[in-house]
């Protein structure tokens, strides 16, 4: 499972929610993904600490903020262009929709288990993100199975 992590002023998802100050986060479920993987990824994410303290610091996480989180999935992150000789990307690992939305729902799920305000897209809708990066801070984050 792979994450992009932005740390934003405002973010928006058309059609879906929009938030306040915190992350948005581009969530990618590859084939081998699991209810495990989605919820350390959650945890991971609600604990990264890139929102900075009183001295300036990133030092200070979602859970620490107050923040939101606007959730929207994207296959495209699991796409491989190592193996291919030409300029098309690989999307083969990405998980199929039917096992990659459950596993989206339950890392929504677990992102809002511990009181974060969880917005989201529509899963598989062609969306319209519309967003302001502060900092800018951006975090790719990466989560095995098992």
């Amino acid at each position: 499972m792979r994450a992009v992590v932005q740390r934003v002023s405002r973010a928006r998802v058309t059609p879906g929610g929009a938030i306040g100050a915190g992350l948005c986060v581009l969530l990618g479920v590859a084939e081998e993904d699991d209810a495990a993987a989605a919820e350390r990824l959650a945890g991971k994410i609600a604990r990264l600490r890139i929102f900075a303290d009183e001295q300036g610091r990133l030092d200070r996480s979602l859970l620490d903020t107050g923040g939101a989180a606007l959730v929207v999935s994207q296959f495209t992150l699991i796409a491989d262009s190592t193996r291919q000789k030409g300029t098309r990307p690989d999307f083969s690992r990405a998980a199929r929709p039917e096992d990659a939305e459950p596993l989206y729902e339950r890392f929504i799920h677990a992102l809002r288990e511990p009181g974060i305000h969880v917005e989201t897209g529509v899963f598989g809708a062609h969306m319209q993100l519309d967003l302001l990066n502060d900092g800018p801070v951006t975090i790719v984050l990466d989560v095995e199975s098992g």
